[in-house]
């Protein structure tokens, strides 16, 4: 499984568990950077540790501050205000360059459904 596999995999079980994401923003508000292709994504990971490694370790995200979110009021607000904007998630990135899976929203409900059924 390659890291952005693995970190895709522990962002769905550790949201599952923690029961909150985190994302980061700064005076001007929410990070959505292109991709490669064009794409726009918000990053957001499942343990508060790992958003503020990101912003200690990246330079291109010092100075924000990290954002707790209930699990339920993100999945039922944010994703899809997300989706209305054509906004993918980004899901715990990571690395130098903090990178990873990015998702349409619809996509990581479907995939944080699934999981959360299989656990019933």
């Amino acid at each position: 499984m390659s890291v952005a596999g693995a970190q895709a995999e522990a962002f769905y079980s550790e949201l599952l568990d923690g029961g909150a994401v985190f994302t980061v923003r700064d005076d001007r508000g929410y990070p959505a950077p292109q991709n490669g292709s064009g794409q726009r994504a918000q990053p957001f990971w499942s343990k508060r540790s790992r958003a503020e490694h990101i912003v200690d370790s990246v330079p291109a995200y010092g100075g924000f501050d990290v954002v707790e979110i209930d699990g339920e009021r993100w999945r039922e607000r944010w994703l899809p205000g997300l989706e209305k904007d054509g906004i993918h998630v980004g899901l715990n990135w990571s690395g130098d360059d903090a990178t990873g899976y990015d998702l349409p929203p619809a996509d990581v409900l479907r995939n944080l459904d699934a999981r959360a059924g299989s656990l019933d």
